[in-house]
């Protein structure tokens, strides 16, 4: 058994929770998107805001608030957040140069807008001035997982992991330990966060994970058990809902999850709520729907670009799904010259194969799965190419193990892959 899993298991999951830097009264840990949750963000932005007019030089206060600005932005889906976050946290190293919990928030920016290279450093130097805190090394397992930096993401978990073993700490052992296919263990650690959560957002986030974790694994049951236990805490929040929504296409009741996502992107739209709605669209053959969804889609991502951020991997999968093989290439080819994460080797896998090049596909495939991350869309990913290669045997065991591990992978592809695998038999 690992050190890190030890730790898990001793002490009381591509989703990472991101922690952020405190001062009094801001909460270590942040909360999903509910009613409950989006009220106590307000409560500390409003304190924030006040303690400020009072103590304008007041440094750690600048950077509590920048960095709810930062989670402002994840729970609105609004990156015009970025701005305001990136103004508050730079007054804050004006009143304190080098100070930890600016740099703590800067790099929490530098992960929401996709800049992990950025975020490394910045979480790196926030170590180097608080090496005892744990959402600096939280910061810094975020960009060194993003960055494909295995080794280095599970030092800084368990890092984080020695110095404060709680929600964060547990919820980013359980990422690590996915990535590297140990399934049981990542549930394990996310049902130890659970123990050691205490704020009714925090049993939300947990429940979502394990709601996540069952359905990415091929148990839809379980996973509904999960979100309904986390919509009995917070009745109204997204992530919740769309897990049920996903439930429900599992089940075959498209109503209720055409529903469910027309709700989720009304509220928030994320883009990948936007993707996964356009996606439930077109295998409900409401093709116009689906096209209005991905031009939407489009205008996202240059809001995104605009507010300083960049997604070039999902827009790569938006591409791909949508027919535009040029555009998915681009953007896969732009995003693994600055990642080599195990989702951007597979992005950029599927995109060679849209453009025939199955021989370098392969190749890319073969180091997403190498990663030994359980994942249906990499297997299916990788099955197709195999196909593409004429290697039928070799094609058939990995579309079978992608079916196995979720035949609800995809709205869309878990059907190809049925039809892949009669074709091949």
């Amino acid at each position: 058994m690992s050190k890190l899993l030890a730790v898990a298991a001793l002490a009381a999951g591509a989703a990472l929770l991101v922690s952020l830097p405190s001062a009094p009264d801001t909460p270590r840990t942040p909360a999903p998107v509910g009613v409950a949750a989006e009220t106590s963000l307000h409560r500390s932005i409003s304190a924030a805001q006040a303690r400020l007019r009072r103590t304008p030089a007041d440094f750690t206060t600048w950077a509590a608030l920048g960095s709810a600005y930062v989670e402002q932005a994840r729970v609105t889906g609004d990156p015009a957040y970025y701005a305001k976050a990136q103004g508050a946290l730079e007054t804050s190293l004006r009143h304190g140069p080098d100070n930890g919990w600016a740099l703590i928030g800067l790099g929490a920016l530098a992960n929401a807008r996709h800049d992990f290279a950025t975020a490394r450093d910045l979480a790196q130097r926030a170590v180097t001035a608080l090496p005892d805190t744990a959402s600096a090394r939280g910061v810094l397992a975020d960009a060194t997982t993003q960055l494909g930096a295995a080794a280095e993401a599970t030092e800084a978990v368990q890092r984080m992991l020695d110095l404060e073993p709680g929600v964060p700490s547990f919820t980013r052992a359980a990422y690590d330990l996915e990535q590297h296919g140990r399934v049981d263990a990542a549930r394990e650690a996310l049902e130890r966060a659970l123990e050691a959560s205490v704020a009714p957002s925090d049993v939300v986030f947990c429940r979502y994970h394990l709601g996540e974790l069952a359905f990415d694994n091929g148990d839809p049951e379980e996973a509904a058990r999960q979100y309904d236990a986390g919509l009995s805490a917070d009745p109204r929040d997204v992530t919740l809902l769309q897990g049920k929504a996903k439930v429900a296409a599992a089940a075959g009741r498209w109503d209720d999850a055409l529903a469910g996502y027309h709700d989720l992107v009304d509220r928030v739209p994320l883009p990948q709520y936007r993707h996964e709605y356009a996606n439930l669209l077109r295998a409900s053959g409401r093709g116009a729907e689906a096209a209005e969804q991905f031009s939407l889609l489009d205008k996202q991502f240059a809001l995104i670009a605009a507010a300083g951020g960049q997604d070039d991997l999902t827009a790569s999968a938006v591409a791909a799904d949508r027919g535009d093989a040029a555009a998915a290439l681009t953007l896969a080819s732009a995003e693994w010259s600055r990642r080599h994460h195990p989702l951007v080797a597979d992005a950029l896998a599927w995109a060679l194969h849209l453009h025939g090049r199955d021989a370098e596909a392969l190749d890319l495939a073969e180091v997403a799965a190498s990663s030994g991350w359980r994942n249906a869309v990499f297997a299916f990913h990788r099955g197709t190419v195999l196909a593409a290669l004429g290697r039928r045997a070799e094609a058939a065991t990995a579309l079978d193990t992608a079916l196995a591990i979720n035949p609800h992978f995809s709205f869309t592809d878990a059907g190809a892959a049925r039809a892949t695998l009669a074709g091949l038999r």
